[in-house]
């Protein structure tokens, strides 16, 4: 269960034979100096086959925005490796002033090889980064709207580049990992019909345990 919300069961769900432990505010799995993020592994008709541990220390952005509409929180296996984001640039002249209705539609991160759904809508001008071997997203940034939308977003990597969407107007906020070493490991928010209205980010150094042997990824 991540904060209040179950996952899918992985392998098969008996009527007996159930164990469950919740954990109190502040508890955590965890092993010396960092928390278990996920697991991962295979399964198949009769139950589970092989599994790994990735533990990791994370700490979160506090999220700006409206914050209206449906949450979501990205969520994936190995380190994010691509970003796509589709942008709504409206940019007019209307009598005698420009009205600008920049704002971010929706965005989508892979984690190793695997796309996350897309969060918001896939409609707009679709920016898009392949991160290299080793590189990793180091901070968000961008600017929003208190009323509706975020309206400017950028991903800067360990290695200076960038991917910007939308139109740098309204509030700047900047999120960065406050551990040195860490990366971007999810983000969430909440998003509408139109595009996404708040956004936060999620840090973490991540390991990986397999087989009684642990590397870092």
């Amino acid at each position: 269960m991540y904060g209040y919300a179950w996952n899918r069961v992985y392998g098969r769900k008996y009527a007996n034979g159930e164990e469950e432990m919740e954990l109190f505010d502040g508890e955590a799995i965890f092993q010396i100096d960092s928390e278990l993020l996920l697991l991962s592994g295979c399964f198949d008709g009769n139950g589970i086959t092989s599994m790994e541990a990735h533990w990791g220390m994370r700490a979160a952005s506090s999220a700006v925005g409206l914050g209206t509409g449906t949450p979501f929180a990205s969520s994936g296996e190995g380190r994010i490796t691509a970003v796509r984001v589709w942008e709504n640039n409206n940019y007019y002249y209307y009598y005698y002033y420009y009205n600008n209705n920049a704002y971010i539609n929706g965005f989508q991160l892979r984690y190793s090889n695997t796309w996350s759904p897309v969060f918001g809508r896939e409609v707009g001008e679709k920016q898009e980064m392949e991160l290299f071997k080793d590189e990793a997203i180091v901070e968000v940034s961008g600017k929003y709207n208190r009323g509706d939308y975020i309206c400017y977003l950028v991903f800067t990597t360990n290695t200076g580049r960038t991917l910007a969407a939308g139109l740098p107007n309204q509030v700047s906020f900047n999120f960065y990992p406050a551990n040195k070493g860490n990366e971007l490991r999810m983000l969430s928010g909440r998003f509408n019909c139109a595009g996404i209205t708040s956004i936060g980010a999620h840090w973490g150094l991540v390991y990986t345990e397999e087989a009684g042997n642990s590397t870092s990824s």
